[in-house]
């Protein structure tokens, strides 16, 4: 009995849920190890992913701006939220407080909104702030919220191929716009990429706050296929091919433990995970430890 009690608590020490976070990011490590196809009321294609810490869900959305779907790690529906108004959107982020920003391509323009599950809400009634003039199919392609300032980090699809920095103010319609990534001209190539389709900070991630890997950013280009793990000057410290997986993926984000979750035309949920097991928390080391010292206190009780 006693044996049976030992045995049960290293069990259950050993086999509790491992919330684990990442200390660094190295997409050599990274694998795929799911694919799932999400609800397909995003329209005829996913241009744009995005991770809620606040729920712990993903919010995806479609390039002709129907809808913005919230759905589960594994692609299911959970809700949803009608937008009208908008004609090319490729870019969503989260920004807390159940608030989002979207990104409308050929206006260059983004707008802030309250996601309001089967609710409903339209673009001329939304604040918006101008990043860049209006152009063609060949505009802001994805953005990404920086909590540690508040800015946003933008990427522009090409002609010119960009990375933006703003830092925006939605009351006043206002924006203080830094092109991040020097360039020689019209038609460079930033990194040797055909576009560039979306981009991911690094400070969501809370266990990367405070380490170097905050301020670094992931870089996704479609037309290539690959992603890119790069400092906001441009430096490349890793990159990860993609065309074994997809050719048309469009849309990228990150969840606290590191996992990516990317998006593609067919419309496809990708999971990426790194192969090298992340560093338990403190939580899972003290149920270890826990069962450890039942075992030894059983077994000193034996001995006497």
């Amino acid at each position: 009995m006693k044996a049976k009690i030992c045995a049960l608590a290293l069990t259950a020490a050993l086999t509790a849920p491992a919330q684990a976070s990442i200390a660094s990011l190295d997409l050599g490590n990274y694998q795929l190890t799911a694919t799932y196809l999400p609800p397909q009321v995003t329209a005829s294609e996913a241009s744009a992913v995005t991770w809620n810490w606040d729920t712990d869900t993903l919010f995806v959305i479609g390039d002709e701006g129907d809808y913005v779907v919230e759905v589960d790690k594994q692609g299911n529906q959970l809700s949803k939220m009608n937008l009208f108004g908008f004609d090319d959107t490729e870019g969503l982020t989260y920004i807390g407080n159940n608030q989002f920003v979207i990104v409308e391509e050929r206006l260059q323009n983004i707008y802030l909104f309250d996601y309001n599950a089967n609710g409903a809400v339209g673009r001329s009634f939304l604040q918006s702030v101008s990043i860049g003039p209006t152009t063609s199919n060949i505009g802001l392609e994805g953005i990404s919220y920086d909590p540690l300032n508040g800015s946003f980090v933008l990427v522009k699809e090409k002609v010119p191929q960009a990375v933006y920095s703003a830092s925006v103010n939605f009351s006043t319609g206002s924006a203080t716009v830094t092109e991040l990534v020097a360039r020689e001209n019209m038609f460079s190539q930033l990194f040797g990429t055909l576009d560039l389709a979306e981009v991911q900070v690094l400070s969501t991630v809370p266990s990367l706050v405070g380490t170097s890997f905050q301020d670094h950013l992931l870089i996704l280009s479609q037309e290539t296929p690959l992603l890119l793990h790069t400092t906001r000057d441009g430096q490349v410290l890793g990159s990860f091919d993609l065309s074994a997986i997809g050719t048309d993926i469009e849309g990228l984000t990150i969840d606290s433990k590191g996992t990516l979750y990317l998006v593609g035309e067919t419309p496809m949920l990708y999971v990426l995970t790194p192969t090298i097991a992340p560093v338990p928390e403190p939580e899972t080391y003290a149920m270890l430890l826990a069962g450890l010292g039942l075992i030894g206190f059983m077994r000193r009780r034996s001995q006497r």
